[in-house]
């Protein structure tokens, strides 16, 4: 007799992603750069959600700037086990094609890069405090020296 198919189950590698799972807001800065030539204070608003029993996290984003929305992104979490890696991939109102972020969370931080036209771009996640992230982008043209574009601290809501 043949034995029934078993899906697979997410490991501790995909669970470590949850951490995100939730209800975010928070201040954010932006600072100057290509894509915001000034700057400035704004407020970012994230749910993310459990998706395709427990191998992804589905982020929707939204950024407020003097109390309009002014910028939407889509993005999903996952774990690839066959390449050991984090990955995000990233869609959002600027009209570009999708971006893939990868990297590694350890100890709490989720670190992810890109590559992208004229250089690097990296996200951090610190989820090291229970009902806060604090989330840092950066850009670089050599992926040595790194500048900071967007900062924010989310609380959940």
């Amino acid at each position: 007799m043949t034995q029934p198919y078993s899906m697979p189950a997410p490991t501790d590698a995909h669970r470590a992603l949850e951490a995100l799972i939730g209800r975010w807001q928070g201040e954010e800065t932006m600072h100057p750069s290509p894509w915001d030539a000034i700057g400035g204070v704004a407020i970012g608003m994230t749910h993310n959600v459990r998706s395709l029993d427990g191998f992804a996290i589905v982020q929707d984003y939204q950024q407020l700037r003097n109390e309009v929305v002014n910028f939407f992104g889509h993005g999903v979490f996952r774990y690839d086990a066959q390449k050991s890696q984090y990955e995000l991939h990233w869609f959002d109102s600027f009209g570009g094609g999708p971006s893939l972020f990868v990297g590694t969370f350890d100890h709490g931080i989720l670190l992810l890069q890109q590559t992208m036209q004229g250089g690097f771009m990296r996200a951090t996640w610190d989820l090291r405090h229970a009902g806060v992230i604090r989330y840092k982008a950066e850009v670089s043209g050599d992926a040595i020296q790194w500048a900071p574009f967007m900062e924010g601290v989310y609380e959940r809501v």
